[in-house]
């Protein structure tokens, strides 16, 4: 009977039950008409301008506010890491921010290429409170907002269509009046505008407050104008961001002297999604911050969004270069820890625990280590292609040594993968399997995660400890016919005994001269390699034998490959004789 012929019982198909939850109090987000948007045949292909809204939207959220001193690690991790367009604080809501803007100004502590930005609501003694604080700057922004949604007009400011434009319209001339009676000429001054709650107002709306502000600064040759569309509550999917992303861009009037900029947060979990494929759409700039902090579940992550750049070959125009320094200073300047599953950047984001995934990681290793040798590359210069392991650890300042760790799950791939990075011991398959068992029976017993230390106390107590058999010394001779006689000096439960043998080679002579003595050895498999380079390398001998009606794996170590070879056999032997 055939495959096809065979009568099978029927599988019934497990079908989820309703939640009970009162879904009907939501409605669903209204797509965007757009049946000829563009974005989805787009492909990102640069990086886009940047700007870091750490020591503003990111210290707003914190549990405990940012002192200056955090402030100023900040600042300077930031322009460190190559970003030139940095929020720095809210003057007209703290003395504090105001102080740490006259601070970075004052103290001359702004690199001649970056500009700072700085936010105000659209209030005129609030704006002119902000532009007080960017007195003598170089480069410098005010970023002003209003909320023109429609639940924001009705139940929060309970503003018209007119009167919330009017916000917008007005609060602009006021930023132009006192950024020319205070800032002068003296400022390279720039204007960024949001109606905020963009994803929420209606698109038309949304576009004429836009167009308002723009009649009023008049942007055109070398004055621009960025207009910042956010995702300040993510409600819908990315895709329906995206849509009004791409209708606000072919709509806006002046686009050749707009900068789009979109400003995502993660209330649905898709925050780097909205910027990606804002971007896409048509967006020039992304804000953003270092890890995503933010309020409730955080702006999009800029390291994130940056390093996935990296992973297409795209220079994100910001050095990733040292993230566990980038990640230390955050952690430190928040107060608030990266999760060790943080893409990129988290503790545990390189390393593998299950046996298939070690498995594939090690074997991608050598492949990739065969690949340079063959093409004469330098291995930061060879193409990456690695299971598991979208970028190479190294180019983010990561070591290997934590790619592969060893619990209860792990299996020979990782215990392989320990043994070789960490002591250059090529383990053959079968003694890897072998090995292996040995740790599972350690993680079984005492749970968690074994080191590489405990993995390697392991191995040296199962492989190289001595036992009732160790060589103290030999001698080997041809002789005729091609025959090996050996003559060996061996410790026999701690008395010293000679013994003699003839075979074909030294280690079948070895294992003559041990039937000398009543051990029964035959040799299975071998394979050696070298530990070291020079002329004190040592050797690393592993031998699989059969004794005592048992197969066992034993492992010598010796600059003498002889030598190396007779201590994995007696290292099998007393492995017999302990079991």
């Amino acid at each position: 009977m055939t495959q096809q012929d065979r009568s099978y019982p029927p599988v019934a198909p497990v079908r989820q039950q309703p939640s009970g939850m009162p879904c009907h109090r939501y409605v669903p987000f209204k797509p965007v008409d757009l049946p000829d948007r563009t974005w989805p045949n787009k492909t990102l292909t640069k990086a886009p301008r940047w700007l870091s809204t750490d020591l503003r939207d990111g210290n707003q959220a914190l549990i405990d506010p940012m002192s200056p001193v955090r402030k100023r690690a900040m600042f300077d991790l930031l322009v460190k890491m190559g970003y030139k367009e940095i929020e720095v604080g809210f003057p007209s809501a703290s003395q504090t921010d105001f102080d740490f803007v006259r601070e970075l100004i004052e103290g001359d502590k702004i690199p001649q290429d970056v500009r700072i930005s700085v936010l105000t609501q659209a209030r005129e003694d609030l704006i002119e409170r902000t532009v007080q604080s960017l007195a003598g700057a170089r480069r410098a922004t005010v970023h002003m907002y209003n909320a023109t949604a429609p639940v924001f007009r009705k139940v929060v400011f309970r503003n018209t269509k007119d009167e919330t434009k009017a916000l917008a319209v007005d609060g602009t001339r006021y930023v132009m009046k006192y950024a020319e009676k205070i800032l002068g000429d003296n400022t390279d001054f720039g204007y960024e505008y949001s109606p905020e709650i963009f994803m929420d107002t209606e698109l038309d709306f949304a576009l004429e407050t836009c167009e308002a502000v723009m009649d009023v600064w008049q942007p055109g040759p070398d004055r621009e104008i960025i207009l910042n569309l956010p995702c300040t509550v993510e409600r819908s999917t990315p895709n329906v961001y995206a849509d009004q992303i791409e209708w606000m861009s072919r709509h806006l009037s002046r686009r050749e002297h707009v900068c789009v900029s979109v400003h995502t947060h993660n209330d649905r979990g898709t925050a780097v999604a909205d910027a990606e494929l804002a971007v896409l759409a048509g967006a020039d700039r992304v804000e953003g911050c270092l890890f995503g902090n933010g309020e409730r579940t955080g702006n999009v992550c800029l390291v994130t969004l940056g390093l996935n750049l990296y992973s297409q070959g795209v220079d994100p125009m910001i050095n990733f270069s040292n993230i566990d320094e980038i990640r230390r200073t955050v952690e430190y300047v928040n107060q608030l820890p990266v999760h060790p599953r943080h893409p990129y950047a988290g503790e545990l984001v390189y390393t593998a625990f299950s046996g298939s995934h070690q498995d594939a990681i090690k074997k991608g290793f050598e492949a990739l280590d065969a690949e340079v040798a063959a093409a004469g590359d330098r291995p930061e210069d060879h193409k990456w292609d690695l299971p598991y392991l979208p970028i190479d650890p190294h180019d983010v300042g990561r070591s290997y040594e934590a790619v592969i760790r060893v619990n209860s799950q792990s299996g020979k791939g990782g215990v392989a993968y320990v043994m070789k990075t960490g002591h250059s011991l090529d383990l053959p398959r079968r003694l890897q399997i072998e090995f292996s068992k040995v740790i599972q029976v350690r993680t079984d017993e005492e749970g968690g995660e074994v080191s590489p230390a405990e993995i390697w106390d392991s191995f040296t107590r199962e492989y190289l400890t001595p036992g009732d058999f160790d060589l103290l010394e030999h001698q080997s001779s041809s002789v005729v016919a091609g025959k090996h006689r050996l003559a060996a000096e061996l410790s026999i439960a701690g008395v010293a005994q000679e013994v003699e043998g003839t075979g074909n080679g030294p280690i079948s002579a070895f294992c003559a001269a041990l039937a000398s003595v009543g051990v029964d050895v035959s040799v299975l498999d071998y394979a050696e390699h070298a530990l070291t380079e020079g002329t004190d390398a040592q050797a690393a001998s592993y031998v699989e034998v059969s004794t005592g009606g048992k197969v066992w794996w034993g492992v010598g170590i010796d600059t003498n490959t002889a030598t190396a070879s007779m201590r994995a056999i007696l290292s099998a032997v007393n492995r017999s004789r302990r079991a």
